[in-house]
């Protein structure tokens, strides 16, 4: 299989639940009276890596990206024993990425250490605002200055590459706060921002104080403008854009994440984790007592698979590669989808120039406008057959790469 391969790893565990969180996390008071633990999570995690490379044989890692939930909560020992069991199962390549999610206010300098010495090559944190209203409004329990902290602890443990994670157009937030906060993540010498748009949830903390009017729900034009600062902001300090959601130096792209966009195969460990292989995906029970039981009984903790029709992953790449900064080549679109690019080209959303060239590339315009853009061009193209409709959504690809599952 030429496909890169990567394992992503997914801790349940948060002290506190974020009101606009919708992810597979529980807090110690969710989990209580079952026999979910983090040495429990550790020996089903080490089960089911094990499983992985039964199934998927002799794939070199490329990649791992533990995330959650918030992976620092279970310290660096826990993670440095589960790295270990990806090294005793697979081969790894020479120069592999090794990511983990942390949140600011379960770190050290101690932490960070413990996990560069264990062979952790990357660091994504938490930061969410540099305002201290904007992170109480997200039910954000660290210290406006925390995450920066963390970030140069993290440098300072050895670490090259560190990314730390923003959410604009939270309600209450102004263009200022904004600002402050991507000067705060400037100043912390990070090589790589995500920064994603707040979304309500269905089921969340965040949805019902919104339905109950204790908030406005964001509005799109003030996220459009968020993001347009903040895209000046960074591009003026040296980074560049190579994902709508994501920013980074040269060289410090997350190759994890590139791996979700550009058709590769991935391993989910983990309570609801999804895995992709050659066209197959499937997830993972979603509790985490459940799943690990089943991996104690000798069992596959498999929730539910599909394989995608050529038409769904036709689909996915066209979603997927529209929102990288190299685009995608023109020849994935029929004769009518290509009409449509045109169109978006003459309208300013697609360069022209590169559409030219034979590649479909989003112009600063045409990321406000992604989603719109991507569907429009696969709408553009012949109807699909019964039964081959799109098997997810550009927002649920977006949310599938910030989750990493």
């Amino acid at each position: 299989m030429s496909a890169p391969f990567g394992i992503y790893v997914h801790v349940p565990f948060c002290a506190t639940r974020c009101g606009y969180c919708d992810f597979n996390t529980y807090t110690a008071s969710e989990l209580a009276g079952d026999a979910s633990s983090p040495d429990g999570w550790l020996a089903a995690a080490r089960a089911e890596i094990a499983l992985a490379a039964r199934v998927a044989g002799e794939r070199t890692v490329e990649t791992v990206f533990v995330g959650g939930g918030t992976p620092s909560l279970i310290g660096a020992d826990r993670l440095a024993a589960m790295l270990d069991a990806v090294r005793e199962h697979f081969p790894m390549a020479s120069g592999a990425e090794v990511t983990t999610e942390s949140n600011p206010e379960s770190t050290s300098p101690e932490f960070f250490a413990g996990i560069r010495a264990a062979g952790f090559t990357r660091v994504s944190l938490g930061m969410q605002s540099a305002a201290q209203h904007v992170l109480a409004v997200l039910d954000r329990t660290h210290t406006p200055g925390r995450a920066v902290a963390a970030a140069r602890e993290a440098r300072a443990a050895g670490f090259d590459h560190v990314n730390l994670d923003l959410i604009y157009a939270t309600p209450g937030e102004t263009d200022d706060d904004l600002q402050r906060s991507a000067d705060a993540v400037l100043d912390a010498g990070v090589d790589h921002v995500s920064a994603y748009s707040l979304i309500v949830e269905d089921g969340t903390a965040l949805a019902r104080r919104v339905r109950r009017g204790e908030l406005p729900a964001p509005d799109d034009d003030v996220a459009a403008r968020r993001y347009e600062l903040l895209d000046t902001r960074l591009r003026a300090a040296g980074m560049s854009w190579y994902e709508v959601s994501n920013w980074s130096r040269p060289g410090a792209e997350c190759r994890h994440n590139l791996g979700y966009w550009l058709d590769g195969d991935w391993w989910g460990v983990g309570p609801g984790a999804h895995s992709h292989l050659a066209g197959t995906r499937w997830w993972n029970v979603k509790h985490p007592a459940r799943w690990a039981g089943m991996l104690a009984d000798g069992a596959v903790p498999e929730a539910g698979r599909e394989t995608l029709t050529p038409a769904e992953q036709h689909t996915e790449r066209v979603m997927l590669r529209l929102r990288l900064a190299e685009g995608m080549p023109l020849d994935l679109l029929d004769a009518a989808g290509a009409t449509a690019a045109a169109r978006f080209a003459a309208d300013g959303l697609l360069d022209a120039e590169e559409l030219a060239r034979g590649r479909a590339v989003l112009t600063d315009a045409g990321r406000l406008l992604a989603d719109r853009v991507v569907t429009e061009l696969l709408v553009a193209e012949d109807a699909p057959a019964p039964g081959t409709e799109p098997a997810v959504t550009a927002a649920d690809a977006a949310d599938a790469a910030r989750s990493g599952s």
